[in-house]
């Protein structure tokens, strides 16, 4: 790298384990502290198959630990459709979903269904169908399907590949199926036929569980939303080097993994002496 290089790199800082320790030792203390956590690419390493990804071991245990702990919920909130979601989670039947960016719930008396006018039942066809011809056009490309929309992913694809597809892909759906909602993700662009985001969910589960504070962590653009949603006694935590309202910054799944060990015993033992 040339110095010109090296003045131009944006310096990311990764916060210290001082400061993600004050930050939680201020969460804990939360009469009711909802847990609320993205999957692929925070709990999850990203993998080439998206039914394949785990939590990382560390994390999981973590995951089931949260469980046990009084006025304590744990939420999962990811892209995936509920079901995909489920599967790769492994987790009890108390654990909160949040699919398709808030679309679809799994709460305490079940699961959410989505509203389909004939309308928006067209619309999915017609938009299945485009996904489909561009994902046929270029090597590693694939379509992801949700109940109310298509994911395109070209992560396994060139990079000439990748650009050519999100711009066709952006402006056909806005030509031929005007007024979807659209997200970019890491190399994915997806189309959804209702509108909400994890914003959407951080609400409507804080709501939920009655929530005093809350925790969440998550590495991707879509995560911004749930982080914006997020008020004074919350806190956030991004992964990785992107852009970021999150007060604290990590740089992977094992430092996640490793943050949520100290979210968990500290929360141990914050209600542990609140009942003794």
């Amino acid at each position: 790298m040339d110095r010109r290089a090296k003045a131009s790199a944006v310096v990311v800082h990764y916060s210290s384990e001082a400061e993600i320790a004050a930050a939680i030792d201020a969460l804990v203390a939360a009469p009711t502290l909802l847990i609320a956590l993205d999957f692929d690419g925070t709990l999850a390493p990203e993998v080439d198959e998206p039914l394949d990804a785990r939590a990382l071991p560390e994390a999981q245990e973590q995951l089931l630990r949260m469980l046990e702990l009084a006025d304590t919920r744990l939420a999962l909130i990811s892209g995936r459709a509920l079901d995909s979601l489920e599967h790769v989670a492994h987790l009890p039947s108390q654990v909160l979903f949040g699919g398709s960016h808030g679309l679809e719930y799994r709460l305490d008396d079940g699961d959410s269904s989505l509203p389909m006018s004939e309308e928006n039942s067209t619309a999915l066809v017609k938009l299945d169908a485009l996904m489909h011809e561009l994902a046929d056009s270029a090597d590693g490309a694939w379509v992801e399907l949700k109940p109310a929309g298509r994911t395109l992913h070209f992560r396994l694809s060139t990079s000439a590949d990748a650009e050519r597809l999100q711009a066709e892909a952006v402006a056909r759906v806005d030509a031929e199926i005007p007024g979807l909602m659209t997200r970019f993700g890491k190399k994915v662009v997806e189309f959804a036929i209702h509108s909400a985001t994890k914003g959407d969910a951080i609400e409507r589960l804080r709501d939920y569980v009655g929530a005093d504070a809350i925790f969440f962590a998550g590495d991707d653009t879509t995560d911004e939303d749930a982080i914006a949603a997020l008020g004074p006694n919350d806190l956030g935590v991004r992964v990785g080097d992107a852009p970021s309202a999150a007060r604290l910054r990590v740089a992977g799944t094992r430092e996640i993994a490793d943050v949520l060990k100290v979210l968990t015993d500290r929360r141990a033992a914050a209600v542990s002496a609140r009942t003794n």
